[in-house]
Formats: C-alpha cells, structure tokens, sequence
C-alpha cells in the first residue's frame, strides 16, 4: 500500500473542510466558511479565518468584528525576522469591488481576545457579528475546526502573546 503524502493529506483536509463550508450574504458580500482553530485549554487568544468575496462594483470595508470576549480585532499578520507581530487594522479591511479577499493563518484574520480558560474546542460555533462600511452588520458563525498537521501554517495563536508591544502598538 502507498503511503500518502503530507501535501494529498493536507489537500484532503481543506477538501473536507471546505465540504461543510457555511456561506452568509449581504448585499454585495458573500462570507465563504468562517472557521477558528480549536485552541489549548490555557490559550487567551484564537485567529478566526474566512473568504469574504464583493461581488459589487463599489469597494465596502470590513470595520469590526463584534463578539462575546473581552476583545476582539481585525489584524493582519508581519513578519519581522522569525517573529510574526499581530498588528491591528484601526480602519478595517479593505475589500476591493470584484475581489475575494481570504483571512488565513499568517495574514488577514479575526483575532479573539481573552478566551479566559474556556478554550474553542472542536465543532463549537463562536457567534459574531461582522460589520461592514457599506453593507451593513451580519451575523455570522465560526465553526471551531480540529487543528491538523500544517492547517495553520506553523502560527499557534493560542501561544503567542498579543500585548501591545508585540502587536505594534
């Protein structure tokens, strides 16, 4: 018998992900699978990723994520050497009119704030609220996903210290 590969297992993992994938509309905004990794039981802090695709031909921005922790911001991801600084988007994210844009392990994403001992555990739904410059607020689920091998591209959010300094603030 053949042994897989890493990349047909990783392959076969998004495939499986993305079979169960939730989709939310508003207006011109199609929210493709919004997801989080589960997280450690001591973690304070968990990335939340999706594809948001503007089918419009005017521009809208994501502003604001909304939900039930202490904190919770759009960021985006820069290396500075072997360390990644988390680094706030204060005017949102940018969604140009016929793009999708993907927040993913490493660059765009939500970042919850303050899990305090109760971690995101596999299957969960994490209930936020987007809010957009032009479309509007949405409701929206985060499906808590098991975290597999290579699935967050090396980054453990769960671990990583999110104090101003390292976040450039």
């Amino acid at each position: 018998m053949k042994m897989m590969s890493y990349a047909a297992i990783a392959a076969l993992s998004v495939f499986a992900t993305t079979a169960v994938a939730e989709e939310f509309m508003i207006g011109d905004l199609v929210i493709d699978s919004p997801m989080a990794f589960e997280t450690a039981q001591t973690a304070q802090t968990a990335g939340g990723f999706m594809t948001i695709t503007n089918n419009g031909s005017a521009a809208d921005r994501l502003l604001a994520v909304e939900a039930d922790f202490p904190r919770v911001e759009v960021h985006t991801t820069e290396m500075d050497g072997d360390v990644a600084r988390m680094i706030h988007l204060e005017e949102g994210l940018m969604l140009p009119a016929g793009e999708t844009v993907t927040l993913q392990p490493g660059g765009f994403h939500v970042m919850f704030m303050g899990l305090g001992g109760d971690p995101f555990e596999v299957d969960e739904q994490v209930p936020a609220t987007l809010i957009f410059e032009n479309a509007g607020r949405i409701d929206v689920m985060f499906t808590v996903q098991a975290r597999t091998m290579n699935a967050h591209g090396g980054m453990n959010h769960g671990t990583m210290d999110h104090n101003a300094e390292q976040m450039g603030n």
